[in-house]
């Protein structure tokens, strides 16, 4: 597979008459892809029924006589002001009752059948027109679905919609009322009709009714895009990607990407550092120009996940960003390592964002690899580096990893409505204990729910996964594989109620969880190894061994043969420590690394990674501040 590079351009922001110098510099710099039409709605259709193709045609074409392949977007996460006076209920509404008004973007609401039936006819047509055009090599639906809290939506079209995915999921309003345990709080319902959602009551909504409403939206959205994607494969046999965003949870990407044949996603390290990586003010200080060593690489291994082994960046961050709380300009070096970090996890291509920084609206403060007077930005001396790297980097040769994290985003679903701690997150324990194989030098496959097959892991984790199926707790029973569960794996049943027996049920896991708690920042719980319980604890009954203990005896993690079950979630100390004896068990060798530097291997390379602002020697090795060491693996 070769590693190309691209960048994100909007034609219809620039004059027509420097679209071909664009073009020109674009392929000097070493761009294969560019990626265009997004967000062109407006200028697409300025009135309705009313359509101009010309200057997207011209662009499509001048793109490409220069040598340029086109990523195509469909522009649905901008619809333009006259359809909202069309189709005035049409907004999504959050969950105060409160509009998502027209101004910025991403204003509809999933749920509004009316704005379906106008997505359906701008993306048909543009199919139509440009599917047959060997210029346009790839498409993308939409653009960065949930961003800015757009997937759940509170509006009458989601509750009439939501009315009729009830009735379809229960068959009758006597089972929802079973299944949820309405009879508490004397909250049954007489009829589908009835059921409203599960915003603005007195205290917090029955948890079952929570859940099955995030599930509905999630249904929502994979519904949405599935639409487009039908009309456009309908034309062409080009590949059809979506761009998902950094810790967005709120629907199932992995159902999403079922309809694709390319997982996107776009990488924005400094601003995620300070929005979504819950990193405490000394680490983000820390890692101010290099962002998080191990939430960028975390995504890249879900979304090749996602795209079942063909993803890509879409969206590189190249400068300082506009939208997070701080937004200080990478360390010299940065691009380069998160590119290669992309290429190291299996990407086929990264694309930075944008091409030229726009001198007006809402991102005019987000860096380009061009300044808004057209000069090269500082970036396109990194990238010139790394254009030239390329040139002489071998293939990737994929390679499976000696670990699997076991990802569900209806486990997320789930900690959301019932998180049982201020902050607490199912992301969020995932990404410690990723962050704990890393810190030992491990390379990392994300493996979805639905797998079924762990042939060639020497461990799996399935940390969190609230529902855990029958089918595959078998899967995982027959493996062969060292498997750590928990904590609160198994904890509640398909409608959000505590089973019995009581969890985690696994077989061969002598193990019962008897009671939870939610620690305080300020309580945690010593271990008699050394380190913490922080956050959540699971208090365990059982036959099985314990292999973790508090500082007072009591058992924190039980194994039985080769399955372990773990009732803490656990600080960095512990989890390095107790990741490190599952390892000697899985008899996976592993590396201790300085915090900040991360190692990924390929079937072909070894790349060390130093995310510090100096250099780091380790294991023989220098390796330079925001460096990148790459090795032959024989």
């Amino acid at each position: 597979m070769k590693r190309t590079l691209g960048t994100c351009y909007y034609p219809e922001q620039w004059p027509s008459d420097i679209w071909a110098e664009d073009a020109r510099r674009m392929v000097a710099a070493g761009l294969t892809w560019v990626r265009i039409g997004e967000f062109s709605w407006a200028k697409l259709e300025p009135e309705p029924e009313k359509y101009d193709w010309a200057w997207l045609d011209r662009a499509i074409q001048t793109l490409g006589d220069a040598g340029l392949k086109v990523v195509l977007g469909t522009p649905t996460a901008t619809p333009p002001r006259w359809m909202l006076t069309r189709h005035p209920d049409m907004l999504a509404v959050d969950r105060d009752g409160r509009p998502r008004k027209f101004g910025s973007r991403r204003h509809y609401c999933f749920s509004h059948e009316p704005y379906k039936v106008e997505c359906a006819k701008i993306v048909g047509l543009m199919a139509e027109r440009y599917g047959p055009n060997p210029h346009v090599a790839a498409w993308q639906t939409d653009n960065e679905y949930g961003c800015h809290d757009t997937t759940i939506s509170y509006s009458d079209a989601a509750r009439v919609a939501f009315q009729g995915w009830l009735a379809k999921r229960y068959g009758s309003i006597d089972q929802l009322n079973a299944d949820w345990g309405n009879t508490f709080w004397s909250m049954d319902y007489p009829s589908f009709d009835d059921v409203d959602l599960p915003n603005l009551t007195v205290t917090e909504p029955n948890p079952a009714h929570s859940l099955a409403f995030r599930r509905f939206s999630s249904d929502q959205v994979v519904a949405f895009n599935r639409l487009q994607v039908d009309l456009i494969r309908a034309q062409t046999d080009a590949p059809i990607a979506h761009n998902y965003m950094g810790r967005i949870t709120d629907f199932d990407h992995f159902a999403v990407g079922d309809d694709l044949e390319i997982a996107c996603w776009d990488s924005y390290p400094l601003g995620f550092l300070e929005d979504r990586v819950g990193a405490d003010a000394a680490r983000q200080r820390a890692f101010a120009r290099q962002g998080d060593p191990d939430f960028q690489a975390l995504h890249h291994d879900l979304y090749r996940a996602v795209g079942k082994g063909r993803w890509w960046v879409m969206e590189q961050q190249p400068g300082p960003v506009n939208w997070a709380p701080y937004n200080p300009a990478p360390l010299p070096g940065m691009v380069r390592l998160w590119s290669w970090e992309a290429f190291a996890h299996g990407a086929e291509a990264v694309c930075y964002f944008r091409w030229r920084q726009a001198p007006v609206a809402q991102e005019q403060m987000h860096a380009g690899l061009l300044r808004p007077d057209s000069v090269d930005a500082g970036v396109m001396g990194e990238l010139a580096q790394i254009t030239a790297e390329l040139a002489d980097a071998p293939d990737v040769v994929p390679v499976q990893a000696p670990v699997a994290i076991v990802f569900d985003y209806d486990a997320d679903f789930a900690w959301a409505v019932q998180p049982h701690g201020a902050g607490l997150s199912y992301f969020g324990l995932v990404l410690d204990m990723y962050r704990g194989l890393r810190a030992l030098g491990l390379s990392v496959d994300i493996l979805p729910a639905t797998a079924r097959d762990f042939a060639g892991y020497g461990l799996v984790l399935v940390p969190g996964m609230m529902m855990l199926a029958d089918d595959l707790k078998s899967a995982l029973n027959d493996s062969g594989a060292q498997v750590i569960y928990g904590p609160r794996t198994g904890a509640r049943n398909a409608e959000m109620g505590i089973p019995n027996p009581l969890p985690p049920a696994i077989p061969n896991l002598d193990v019962t969880v008897t009671e939870v708690e939610s620690l305080r920042p300020d309580m945690p719980i010593p271990l008699a190894s050394g380190g913490n319980i922080v956050n959540y604890r699971d208090v365990l009954a059982g036959a099985a061994q314990s292999v973790l203990q508090t500082a007072n005896g009591e058992s924190v993690a039980m194994r039985d043969g080769l399955h372990t079950y773990l009732g803490g979630w656990l600080d960095p100390v512990a989890m390095a420590d107790f990741l490190r004896a599952a390892c000697v068990q899985a008899g996976i060798t592993t590396i201790d690394l300085p915090d900040g530097v991360r190692i990924r291997d390929t079937g072909n390379e070894r790349f060390w990674f130093n995310y510090n602002s100096d250099a780091v020697t380790c294991h023989g090795r220098t390796i330079a501040a925001a460096g990148v060491l790459r090795e032959t693996r024989a």
